[in-house]
């Protein structure tokens, strides 16, 4: 199915691009999301007109995601969690806590933003996590994570 990209998608396309697509990632994720349109005649026409408006709208989003990354840069949290004496944690640190502690920081973050490269943070001591604000802003924080023994 071609589609017409409304947002910048990673290993896709930027805004306004035309692109062929599988039909079900485009019924089922893209269109629904609001990120592209079936790439019909009236469509075409249509985007044409609102190209303008929907380029601004994405460099604005881009300079407020910009805006935040620079705050975000080097932050570091700490949370605690309850471990063993050998430093290892009952459970683990998911992305859903650090993004809840970035929330309670005052930092907007949801928890889809959150990047974990190794996964789930499983012992005491300090890891680096990506937080991906835009498609263009990645940011690295520190996660220091202290054990409470149990």
């Amino acid at each position: 199915m071609q589609i017409i990209l409304l947002d910048k998608i990673v290993n896709l396309g930027n805004l306004g691009e035309i692109v062929r697509v599988k039909d079900g990632y485009a019924r089922n994720y893209l269109i629904p999301a609001g990120r592209a349109r079936r790439a019909t005649e009236t469509a075409k026409q249509e985007f044409e007109v609102k190209r303008a408006e929907l380029e601004k709208a994405a460099a604005a989003k881009l300079a407020e995601s910009q805006a935040q990354g620079e705050k975000l840069t080097g932050a570091t949290i700490k949370l605690t969690q309850k471990a063993g004496v050998d430093g290892r944690l009952f459970g683990s640190v998911t992305n859903f806590d650090i993004a809840e502690e970035l929330n309670k920081q005052g930092y907007a973050v949801v928890k889809a933003q959150v990047r974990m490269p190794n996964g789930p943070i499983k012992v005491v001591g300090e890891s680096k996590v990506n937080v991906a604000l835009h498609t263009d802003v990645v940011v690295e924080i520190t996660v220091s994570v202290y054990g409470e023994t149990a």
